[in-house]
């Protein structure tokens, strides 16, 4: 799989590739995951997006959080692929991708995120421990991880 990486500031993103980011978002967390949320919570635009494109459609994105946006470390959210390629290794590859330009933006220090508990092994895998007990977040199990 050829993803083309695009990575901006919120101010920097055009109104297509914002559209296009809000409407993946949307799909999955909203639509498919049938959780009704506030997506659009004014931290978006303190942050870099990791946008990923197969050809001209949005396939994959996150949120690269600075440290004191929400947490006092750099963080990782608002992780997304689209379904239509699912089970090819693209959130793999959008996580590691993620976590090299984290680095790159803010240093080599430790990388937290807000994982669905479901992805707990998905997350370790990559590197990530465990750091809080399960939490509801919008009616959805959560636990707290960091890549030390």
């Amino acid at each position: 799989m050829i993803l083309r990486w695009v990575l901006k500031k919120f101010d920097e993103l055009t109104v297509h590739e914002l559209y296009a980011m809000l409407q993946l978002r949307t799909e999955v967390f909203v639509v498919e995951q049938n959780c009704v949320f506030q997506d659009m919570d004014n931290k978006d635009q303190g942050c870099y997006h990791l946008i990923g494109w197969q050809d001209d459609k949005l396939v994959a994105t996150t949120r690269l959080v600075p440290a004191g946006n929400i947490y006092n470390i750099p963080s990782i959210g608002r992780v997304v692929t689209s379904p239509s390629i699912r089970g090819e290794g693209a959130g793999r590859i959008l996580m590691e991708k993620s976590i090299e330009e984290c680095y790159r933006l803010f240093g080599k220090q430790p990388i937290k995120i807000g994982a669905q508990l479901y992805l707990h092994k998905f997350y370790s895998s990559l590197g990530f421990s465990q750091t809080s007990e399960v939490y509801l977040e919008d009616g959805i199990e959560h636990i707290e991880m960091v890549l030390p």
